[in-house]
């Protein structure tokens, strides 16, 4: 050191010398022993003493042995609880703290077995099961082994209150029906009782064939025994399948970004969806494979030229495969849409339980909602990534049309992004919009919107009230109503299927007033270089991206305010609304019959299905392709009706067009199905059970469209409907 440190008054006492002062103001402060070196001024601390080692020493041993004490207690808890009580001194000595709770827990299986709950007869026990959601009763089957074992016997009561009819014939909650069982679901009667609920739950265990993912052997054992004892062993998957039923026929799901929530009923993409070249499906799986049980995860098969299967490459898929990045594990899918359409583009879009978004897909457009990357290029991505712009909202619907997309939030706002050149993001021009934004314009600010669609060239949805907005190029009669034309007619982007030369027959159609080749060669211009160049080439002919017409905005469907709308659905040239009561609207584009009002007509208002009013079929579910549709009633029976060509609405490998909705042909009399969608050359069915089903198909490696490249089960019908095999959604 440089100071130097002087003896005084005594060996336990130092201070510096006066010429070290500014050493030792470091030293103080810094040095492990600084207790024993201080200013002259301040006194000196003692150290302990010997008295006081030895008291700490003493408190040391007394809490060791109260800690002993509580092992003691916790040993004698089971007989503590059965009224035994007693202890030794030393054991009451040391009695645990009454607020903690965690002492309250029952430790032994006595006591659980007293509980009041558990000792319900087994009918009162089910009444009250079967009000809890999915996702809490699987929490109740896994706190307590008892309820446990009452879940075997309570499940088909449940599984009964979701799909039978409910009777409200006195206008209250329901009237017992022959079986005492009451729906707590109006409208739909996918059961007639017990009996056909227990049919049900069985068929659920194997439908798909031999997924290897659903049920242990154990289980499946259990299921085929005939001493009625079976169907206990497999109780623990029921919950799985309750959250599939209740999202299917309730729109009831787990979601941790909403309220309540309840996804809208009729909700577009659900479990599949469907674009002209790919298909998004939900699906579930366990144990050792890449997605988690309850249609957590997702599968995708196509084309993939455009990356819209997310895998990471632009491979085509004949088969669907499951999406890898923590998909259906970290990241729980709730929704899947598929856009995309005839002009060689796609994309894909994902909606998690968290409310955020995927996108993946061709971005040339705007579509998937990331802007520019680093070099200013739209870059096209391979795997799912997150919508950053949508990260502070959450989500509770996505929608994906053929150069758009679009969200609804939980609050009940409408975002849309992508190409709009036909006004369909109703942001007021008819610009592209490479980020969400949020539409406002028309009063649609002040609507809270359940849900949406989004089509070609137009975009549907329908708020909480019932009311149905619609924007996006009118051509055909897709928006429901009249509208003002755009500052030049720009009849384009709206492509028609091979073979009809632009024309359809309808009352919509009209002449376009300049050459489609200039206004094409104008949209292809920004396909390479970006928006700019596509702005220039609308200078060069005398164009412009700003224009009044209410095509650019949302705009009410006044001829539907007779009535509370509850789902839309945008096709690529029609479009359909379902009512509160079952019934169905079409409008748009007749082509092939797509309407269903038994001509080839098409109508610039919505028109009744009057096939299914006269028949008494409600609607449950519905979808719009390209000029065919299809739909689901409240007893599962699915119905197609347009363009039948190579079995793509599964009614056979005719050729004809189906102008009336007709019975599709499942080769199952007991089948039932809870959702469908539709694409160009295919639709998916999916089945009360989570089987999946597929009618025609998407031609990959450049073969032919048609289903015969499918793993489908022994003795499919060519034309008809074919299950997938080893494909489940629970």
């Amino acid at each position: 050191t440089t100071g130097q440190i002087s003896r005084r008054d005594g060996p336990n006492h130092f201070a510096p010398s006066s010429s070290s002062m500014r050493y030792n103001t470091a030293f103080h402060l810094s040095t492990t022993s600084r207790a024993h070196y201080h200013e002259p001024q301040q006194p000196r601390k003692m150290a302990r003493s010997k008295e006081e080692r030895e008291q700490r020493r003493l408190e040391a041993k007394e809490r060791a042995e109260r800690r002993k004490a509580d092992k003691v207690s916790k040993a004698t808890s089971s007989a503590r609880i059965a009224g035994d009580s007693a202890t030794d001194d030393k054991t009451k000595a040391s009695q645990p703290n009454p607020s903690d709770l965690r002492n309250n827990i029952p430790l032994s299986k006595k006591h659980n077995a007293e509980l009041p709950a558990v000792n319900l007869p087994t009918d009162a026990l089910a009444r009250i099961m079967r009000f809890l959601p999915a996702r809490e009763l699987g929490a109740l089957s896994l706190t307590c082994v008892g309820f446990n074992y009452s879940l075997g016997a309570c499940r088909v009561s449940h599984l009964a209150s979701r799909l039978m009819r409910r009777q409200d014939s006195v206008g209250l909650w329901g009237d017992k029906g022959g079986n005492g069982d009451v729906c707590l679901v109006g409208g739909l009667e996918l059961c007639g009782g017990r009996k056909e609920a227990q049919e049900i739950l069985e068929r659920s265990l194997v439908s798909g064939g031999d997924t290897g993912r659903l049920v242990s052997k154990k289980m499946k054992a259990s299921s085929k025994k005939k001493d009625g004892s079976a169907g206990h062993a497999d109780a623990d998957e029921y919950p799985g399948y309750a959250r599939f039923v209740e999202e299917g026929t309730i729109g009831y799901s787990a979601m941790q970004c909403s309220r309540n929530a309840v996804f809208p009923t009729h909700l577009q993409g659900r479990f599949a969806s469907c674009s002209p070249e790919h298909t998004l499906l939900r699906i579930g799986g366990g144990g050792n494979t890449t997605s988690g049980p309850g249609g957590s995860g997702t599968a995708t098969w196509g084309v993939g030229k455009r990356g819209q299967l997310g895998h990471g490459n632009r491979d085509d898929e004949s088969q669907p495969r499951l999406l890898l990045g923590k998909i259906g594990w970290g990241i729980r899918i709730v929704q899947v849409a598929a856009g995309g359409g005839l002009v060689r583009v796609a994309h894909s879009l994902l909606l998690t339980s968290t409310g955020r978004v995927l996108s993946f897909g061709t971005a040339q457009y705007g579509q998937l909602g990331h802007g520019y990357d680093a070099g200013k290029q739209l870059s096209d991505c391979l795997r799912p990534r997150y919508i950053e712009a949508l990260k502070h909202e959450k989500c509770i619907c996505v929608a994906a049309g053929e150069l758009h997309s679009g969200a609804v939030t939980v609050d009940g706002d409408v975002y849309t992004w992508g190409e709009g050149f036909c006004g369909q993001l109703g942001l007021g021009d008819r610009r592209p919009h490479l980020l969400p934004e949020q539409v406002t314009l028309g009063g649609l600010e002040d609507e809270c919107v359940s849900n949406m669609s989004c089509g070609c060239r137009h975009t549907l949805v329908v708020t909480e009230e019932g009311e149905v907005y619609s924007w996006g190029l009118g051509r055909f009669g897709v928006l429901g109503r009249s509208y003002t034309d755009f500052t030049y007619n720009n009849d384009i982007g709206m492509v028609v299927p091979e073979g009809e030369a632009g024309q359809v027959q309808g009352l919509a159609v009209r002449p376009p007033p300049m050459p489609a080749a200039q206004i094409d060669a104008a949209v292809e211009a920004a396909n390479a270089d970006g928006v700019n160049d596509l702005i220039n080439s609308l200078d060069a002919l005398n164009l412009t991206l700003d224009d009044p017409s209410d095509q650019c905005y949302p705009v009410v469907i006044d001829s539907l305010k007779g009535f509370r709308a509850v789902g839309v659905c945008a096709g690529h040239r029609h479009s359909m609304v379902l009512d509160e009561n079952g019934g169905l609207y079409t409008f748009g584009s007749g082509a092939s019959g797509a309407l269903g009002h038994g001509d080839l007509l098409g109508q610039e208002f919505p028109v009744k299905v009057l096939e299914f009013e006269k028949n008494n079929i409600r609607i449950h579910q519905m979808s719009a392709g390209v000029d065919i549709s299809m739909a689901v009633s409240t007893t599962g029976h699915v119905y197609a009706w347009g363009k039948a060509t190579d079995g793509r609405i599964g009614l056979g490998l005719g050729r004809n067009e189906i102008t009336i909705p007709r019975l599709v042909d499942m080769g199952e009399e007991k089948f039932k199905a809870v959702d469908v969608e539709c694409g160009y050359v295919h639709s998916i069915i999916i089945g009360l059970d989570g089987s999946v089903y597929q009618c025609g198909g998407v031609g990959t490696d450049g073969k032919d469209d048609g289903q015969q490249y499918l793993d489908t089960e022994e003795g499919t019908r060519p034309g008809y409907p074919a299950n997938l095999s080893g494909y489940n959604i629970w």
